[in-house]
């Protein structure tokens, strides 16, 4: 059965940096508080957007507790745990330190390409392990496979520890397929920010957000009137972030938003390698957008 309070704006957190590139835990503290004073629903923890295959395994287990730490129960916890390697994925479940978290966001393996019926048995092992419940997430330009709408649905009437898919191939005919066939209570969650709105008028509950982190209050309630089926008002939130969304994703993410966050205030503008900050043609219409917004 899926825990409905998943509906809503999930932020995919970011892991900030100093500029010497170590984890700047105070500029985390600062964002985590900035986004629950301005209701989002819950965090996703080093999942895409934190940067986790940069970071090292101890560094990841700091993050996790201080995550949790600093949220203390004000807002639901999901831990991206997600890999390519299903015996050592199987093995990190086994140790993950779940005490705080709510769900687990696990990615569908990438670059190995397996066929359906292999991501089909990668995750029903990790069913069989992950202490916590599961959000699977899709998301083929990361990936190089997609899940299907078939699989995905396979997936949710075979065991309950699957509630719900992080759904980002930006594919409606899919998405559709999926609300139309899947559980009751399984939730479908927008993985795109640019497309949540018209995704949610069809039947979808929410989105892991990239975005909202910049300005939480603004997306969470453009999120939160589309789901009441105010779509007029969240049509006029939705395009004012517009800019914004299409400027955040020109070049790699999570660069863009930390450009954002950077201008604003919140952290230093770093990615790890292989990822560099974004041009500064960019960062400067990035500024501009900000400014249209605030």
């Amino acid at each position: 059965m899926a825990d409905k309070q998943f509906r809503g704006t999930g932020v995919a957190l970011i892991t900030p940096f100093k500029m010497d590139g170590e984890i700047d835990w105070k500029s985390l503290e600062k964002l985590i508080h900035l986004n629950i004073d301005n209701g989002i629903d819950y965090f996703v923890s080093l999942g895409t957007t934190g940067e986790s295959v940069t970071l090292t395994p101890e560094e990841r287990k700091q993050v996790w507790r201080f995550t949790a730490k600093i949220v203390n129960g004000r807002v639901l916890l999901v831990a991206g745990l997600g890999g390519n390697n299903s015996a050592g994925l199987i093995q990190e479940l086994k140790e993950f330190e779940a005490t705080g978290y709510n769900a687990i966001l696990s990615v569908s393996p990438f670059y190995n390409k397996p066929s359906q019926e292999g991501i089909y048995q990668h995750f029903m092992k990790i069913a069989e392990s992950s202490p916590l419940p599961i959000i699977i997430y899709n998301v083929p330009g990361r990936t190089a496979s997609n899940i299907s709408a078939e699989t995905t649905t396979r997936l949710a009437n075979a065991s309950n520890k699957f509630i719900g898919v992080k759904e980002a191939s930006g594919n409606f005919a899919q998405c559709m397929q999926i609300v139309k066939d899947k559980p009751e209570n399984f939730l479908v969650i927008s993985g795109d920010d640019i497309i949540t709105l018209p995704l949610i008028s069809f039947g979808m509950d929410g989105v892991i957000s990239v975005v909202a982190q910049t300005f939480p209050k603004e997306f969470s309630t453009m999120v939160n009137e589309s789901l009441k089926g105010n779509f007029l008002e969240a049509r006029d939130l939705h395009f004012k972030l517009l800019e914004f969304m299409n400027l955040f994703f020109e070049e790699v993410s999570p660069a863009g938003v930390k450009a954002a966050l950077h201008i604003l205030g919140i952290c230093e503008n770093v990615v790890r390698l292989p990822l560099v900050p974004v041009s500064n043609l960019l960062y400067k219409k990035i500024e501009s957008a900000i400014g249209g917004i605030r």
